[in-house]
């Protein structure tokens, strides 16, 4: 007598094993595209590699980098923050007011836009987790509100800092090239790998880790094994305000002044800075180091082109078709990764 008897396959160890394979494949070539693209430029151009256009290239990352850390975490819950890039904006303008209109210390208001952008993302958390309203719809709403908060705060008006230069410089001077002479690496471009350490370090060694990645695996399991799901949805999203009001506090010092409006594909870069740096869409495989390469991948390219003397657009188009591609280059890796059943006959 025969039954059918469902099999996975491959098998569990065979399975891991092609995972780390794909995994450590895909990091390879993500490098490998960043360098021939680099060396590519390189050759087209000979003013391209050089010191301190590799340093703008940093630089440009720095802002982006550090809102594409923030969106990578909910991401991997299978969310998405559209209010990022207008939050960043809301931080950016608390900080000023508190430092340049209100004449507090430097450092209260930094923590004024640390703490702005983890209570708007407080909100997000909120109204996605307890009012249960699908995130593109509370996080769009968000981006509306910030940046009206951004305008009202500023009085419709830039915002200098004429009195408190001591904050574009710590920003923009070189711990780096103190010790080692020539090597004159703003300060910002350390305080994003700095970011990106850590926030390596919060998704692969703590618990807030494990449960982001539980509830982008199976929300439901991880309710019924007894999380609390939503307070660690709110949790994430407070995460991603932070990292905003991170980014808006290191925008401000890098320019030095402040201007309540944001170019809209800032928000757009950082989303596919995360999204191509993802393992799998579908099943929260995200990864820091990702994010940061296929960040500096998108610097490179904006920065080759304009070497080369393409238009704007063409840079912006370029950042579009690049989220696309990396949605769809997810997907077909989430599928490829789906275990295949089949079914056999025993006697």
């Amino acid at each position: 007598m025969t039954e059918p008897i469902a099999q996975t396959e491959p098998r569990p160890a065979a399975a891991k094993r092609t995972f780390f394979h794909l995994g450590a494949m895909q990091r390879l070539l993500a490098f490998g595209a960043l360098i021939v693209l680099f060396v590519g430029f390189s050759l087209a151009s000979p003013n391209f590699l050089q010191f301190d256009n590799v340093v703008g290239i940093l630089l440009a990352t720095t802002v982006n980098g550090v809102l594409a850390l923030g969106v990578t975490f909910v991401i991997i819950t299978g969310g998405i923050d559209l209010s990022v890039g207008t939050v960043m904006t809301l931080s950016a303008v608390t900080t000023a007011v508190f430092i340049t209109n209100w004449h507090l210390p430097v450092l209260l208001g930094i923590m004024a836009g640390l703490v702005t952008g983890a209570l708007a993302g407080i909100v997000n958390g909120t109204l996605i987790a307890k009012l249960k309203i699908p995130p593109f719809i509370a996080t769009l709403g968000m981006l509306n509100v910030a940046r009206g908060l951004a305008l009202v705060f500023s009085g419709l008006r830039p915002i200098y800092f004429n009195d408190t230069p001591v904050f574009n410089q710590v920003a923009m001077g070189s711990l780096l090239g103190s010790i080692v002479p020539g090597f004159e690496v703003p300060n910002l471009v350390l305080v994003l790998f700095g970011a990106a350490v850590l926030a390596s370090l919060a998704l692969s060694k703590t618990v807030f880790g494990r449960y982001t990645f539980a509830l982008g695996s199976n929300e439901e399991a991880t309710r019924l094994s007894g999380v609390d799901v939503d307070a660690w949805k709110i949790g994430v999203y407070a995460v991603t305000g932070l990292f905003a009001g991170l980014a808006g506090v290191l925008m401000l010092a890098r320019a030095g002044s402040m201007t309540p409006t944001i170019p809209p594909t800032l928000a757009l870069t950082a989303l596919a800075g995360a999204f191509l740096g993802a393992a799998s869409f579908k099943v929260g495989r995200l990864n820091v180091p990702g994010t940061i390469v296929a960040l500096l991948f998108l610097a490179v390219n904006i920065t080759g082109l304009q070497y080369a003397g393409v238009a704007n657009w063409i840079n912006e188009m370029f950042t579009g078709l690049s989220l696309i591609f990396a949605i769809a280059f997810a997907a077909v890796l989430s599928k490829e990764r789906t275990p295949k059943h089949k079914t056999r006959k025993t006697a």
